[in-house]
């Protein structure tokens, strides 16, 4: 991936009268990247994604597209982005190919580059069965599929993506979402999203918005890293349990067991210090016993936990 940035954003802060939408946001994205925007209702991130892309302007910060300011070279900066609202802008009365064409005339694009590049789309969006289906009569998970390839139709550098999965089936969920981890490479992606689970599957960093605020901006497992003193070990082993736990217990750098039931199945969950690795000792101490080690792995915080201690830390 390069390092060269096709979004900055400095101190970005924007009013609604008294209230503050946003307040001092800053971030940047590299070319080719993968970023989530995640936040509950409210924490600002559709209020960001239409000062990116020029649907309104800040009250004070600044936003550059590939090198152009939002505000003072909007145009620029516009046609350097793809955008899907979570509301998906689309002519009902129209085929998928007029609708597409359409799009790509009001973009400033000659027919040959609309012909060529509607062919591509439809392809990349999986939209070949419908090319002549009246868009009034699509699926919601299809509309969605057509409102990214009207996004991508000019070939922008930035793609800004707002709750792309919103209201669609469990199907079309996951169709979707490997359509958009797949445009990354080609795009720097923005996605917003209030589904925690959809930045852990997408997103190669996440940024978390509360009230407005960027709280943490880091790769998912990193934040788990940086909130978490301790290590997590969860452990399967066929044995007696009392004398199990015991053992595992008395081990050095262990710090708590706890036990239950998991699909007819005992599973130890075993917290440890962080700085020490105690897979090997909790291995050996298992075999030593005789007993039969059956699962090992560590585990890290889910994106539920830290997105949890992040806002709790921040007074909520």
């Amino acid at each position: 991936m390069s390092t060269e940035n096709m979004i900055e954003v400095d101190h970005l802060t924007k009013f609604y009268g008294d209230y503050p939408a946003i307040s001092d946001v800053s971030f940047t994205a590299a070319k080719g990247e993968i970023l989530g925007f995640l936040g509950p209702n409210a924490a600002g991130k559709t209020t960001t994604m239409r000062i990116l892309t020029g649907f309104m302007p800040p009250t004070s910060g600044t936003a550059r597209i590939a090198g152009h300011d939002v505000v003072t070279e909007s145009l620029e900066a516009r046609k350097r982005i793809g955008y899907l609202p979570e509301t998906v802008p689309l002519y009902t009365d129209m085929t998928v190919k007029s609708y597409l064409a359409f799009m790509g005339t009001i973009r400033g694009m000659d027919s040959k580059a609309i012909r060529r590049r509607t062919g591509d789309v439809v392809q990349i969006c999986h939209l070949e069965d419908y090319y002549n289906s009246i868009v009034g009569k699509l699926s919601k998970g299809f509309r969605q599929r057509l409102g990214i390839a009207q996004a991508i139709l000019h070939e922008p550098d930035v793609l800004v993506l707002d709750e792309p999965t919103i209201g669609i089936d469990p199907i079309q969920v996951v169709e979707t979402r490997q359509l958009i981890k797949g445009l990354g490479g080609e795009h720097t992606v923005i996605l917003s999203t209030h589904i925690l689970p959809e930045v852990s599957m997408i997103c190669q960093r996440v940024i978390i918005l509360h009230e407005g605020e960027v709280i943490a901006v880091d790769r998912p497992e990193r934040l788990a890293e940086r909130l978490e003193a301790t290590e997590r070990i969860l452990l399967e082993v066929r044995g007696p349990t009392n004398q199990v736990a015991k053992a595992i217990r008395d081990i050095s750098g262990v710090q708590d067991v706890t036990y239950g039931e998991e699909g007819g199945k005992v599973v130890y969950n075993v917290t440890c210090r962080r700085s020490e690795d105690m897979r090997a000792q909790i291995a050996r101490t298992v075999v030593e016993h005789g007993w039969q080690l059956m699962r090992l792995e560590s585990v890290t915080m889910s994106l539920e936990e830290i997105f949890l201690r992040l806002t709790a830390a921040e007074g909520v």
